[in-house]
């Protein structure tokens, strides 16, 4: 997929301390140094336009979770720096500014492919989709199917189910493992289920995922944190149709295994007395 940057769009969170003047750096920088032969326009996250053919974002990774989101539906590569906190999703952060204008000069990047996730409630996600009650915790009964084979029964605060790209997020922090980007699966983890028989489980992408409840109050899905929707007794999550695309800086610290240890500490072993 090549990379097309006469209508690039440089988008920020208004939420974000001092992005918005970031932004303006940005656009400056790609007209100053020929990416553009016209300033790139800056919008407002609220205001995303449609007719852009390269997004650079400014936030932290919600904001690019928002904006892959919507981009998917269009093709549109999608670039994040972050001003955030963790930044996993984000490729870098605002003072390496002209080394991410010398990359994108000399092609020196891939746009990768990410499996995203449709609901029956009408919402999608790249990280990750969270079933569970609307107006409290307490503990519920989950009913899971898989292609209308049942297969098991949840009794836990919540369920997620996860791409890979969001097996680094909440799936982790419930106990689900780490999936490589590439792999073309979804996980399945329980919210701290009441039972030790309770498991992730990984499946392929094709399958279709059912979550069905037996009680009547109001259940929620939340697609990535932020797009919440209502559903009753049921709701169906599988493969959509599109795929995220993101923009990744072909640099040494941009490789998986590389950014699990730089920012979650993976495997880091304690100091030595």
């Amino acid at each position: 997929m090549g990379l097309h940057l006469e209508n690039t769009g440089i988008i920020y969170n208004q939420d974000v301390n001092k992005s918005k003047e970031f932004a303006s750096k940005i656009s400056d920088a790609f007209f100053n140094e020929g990416l553009a032969t016209v300033k790139p326009k800056i919008f407002d996250m609220a205001e995303m336009p449609l007719n852009i053919t390269f997004a650079v974002t400014i936030g932290g990774d919600g904001t690019l979770l928002k904006c892959a989101r919507h981009y998917s539906r269009l093709n549109v590569p999608v670039f994040g720096f972050n001003m955030g906190r963790l930044g996993y999703l984000s490729q870098a952060l605002p003072d390496e500014l002209d080394f991410v204008i010398k990359k994108i000069k000399d092609r020196d990047f891939r746009i990768e492919e990410r499996l995203m996730l449709k609901s029956s409630a009408e919402n999608i996600a790249l990280n990750d989709m969270v079933i569970r009650k609307e107006l409290n915790a307490r503990t519920s009964v989950l009913n899971l199917s898989i292609n209308d084979r049942p297969v098991c029964s949840y009794m836990a605060d919540g369920l997620i189910i996860s791409t890979p790209t969001g097996s680094t997020a909440y799936a982790l922090s419930a106990g689900g493992p780490v999936i490589s980007p590439d792999i073309d699966c979804f996980i399945i983890v329980p919210i701290c289920p009441h039972t030790l028989t309770a498991r992730p489980i990984v499946i392929n992408s094709n399958e279709k995922i059912k979550v069905s409840i037996c009680e009547n109050t109001g259940y929620q899905i939340t697609a990535d944190g932020q797009d919440i929707k209502p559903f009753q007794k049921e709701v169906v999550i599988e493969k959509y149709k599109n795929c995220a695309k993101l923009l990744l800086l072909n640099k040494e610290k941009s490789d998986f295994y590389r950014i699990l240890r730089n920012k979650l500490h993976w495997g880091t072993a304690p100091n030595k007395c």
